[in-house]
């Protein structure tokens, strides 16, 4: 309303603005290079939540109890409230995968992929608290992120097939307009999509969308399937920013030697 009202002033009509015009690659497509990431609390709930201390299942008389091992942290291992990113706020699981959703959030300090420094699959990459390159050619995209030296290369070419499930998934490409689109099937089924236990099989299959709005911030919107885990299909959507720092570049977060005592310490010789 205010730059309408300032455009009227000015003498010019709203609708006289171009619209956003996207840079172009050498080869002619949208230009996605750059350092960007989510600002948003996807990571911690997908869904619109309040701040709250972490669960886990700890005894208790009536309910469940906040862990003293999250409690020890006080402010810092809390969940901050945040909007949810799916559509509609609501996640059709089936009803034997809605009760694993809350036995996962339950459990989350133990059993989230993310304490363990495992790579974060897809979507959940993309909008974890750090954040991730683009790098982009003809024929393929390379997309890496800050958590774990987490990497992807979407094939720009001729759909291929997956030839073996893996934790970040088989990427094909192509271009619709100015949105890039990214099909991921062959993901395994050892990721989740944020700490509140949210999870899918091994059928997962992901469609990505890209699509520039300014030239600092695009829409990234996500269409999730999932026969084994829920009755439909079901979509996320949020802005990712680009990082405009002088000497923007990403750094190492090798979470791997933070977790050894996690996972291997109960082997150690007495």
């Amino acid at each position: 309303m205010l730059l309408a009202a300032i455009l009227a002033l000015a003498g010019i009509p709203a609708a006289a603005q171009p619209a956003y015009r996207v840079p172009r690659t050498p080869d002619g497509h949208p230009d996605l290079n750059g350092i960007w990431q989510a600002l948003n609390t996807a990571n911690w709930d997908i869904q619109t939540h309040s701040a709250r201390p972490a669960l886990m299942t700890v005894p208790g008389p009536v309910a469940p109890i906040p862990a003293p091992p999250v409690l020890t942290f006080g402010a810092v291992g809390s969940v901050p409230g945040g909007l949810g990113v799916v559509e509609g706020d609501e996640i059709p699981y089936q009803p034997w995968a809605a009760a694993k959703k809350k036995q996962n959030a339950e459990h989350w300090l133990t059993a989230d992929p993310e304490i363990k420094c495992y790579l974060p699959g897809v979507p959940r990459a993309t909008y974890m608290p750090l954040p991730f390159q683009i790098v982009q050619s003809a024929k393929v995209i390379l997309m890496s992120y800050e958590f774990a030296g987490a990497t992807r290369t979407v094939n720009m070419g001729k759909p291929t097939e997956a030839q073996t499930e893996s934790w970040m998934g088989w990427s094909n490409g192509r271009w619709e307009g100015d949105t890039l689109v990214v099909d991921v099937t062959g993901q395994n089924d050892q990721t989740w999509f944020d700490r509140a236990g949210n999870f899918h099989s091994e059928a997962l299959h992901v469609v990505e969308r890209y699509t520039p709005r300014s030239p600092d911030t695009m829409l990234y919107e996500v269409t999730i399937e999932d026969p084994k885990v829920f009755t439909r299909p079901w979509k996320m959507s949020m802005p990712l920013y680009r990082h405009v720092e002088k000497n923007a570049q990403l750094v190492e977060f090798n979470c791997v030697e933070f977790v050894e005592e996690l996972l291997y310490g109960q082997f150690r010789k007495k």
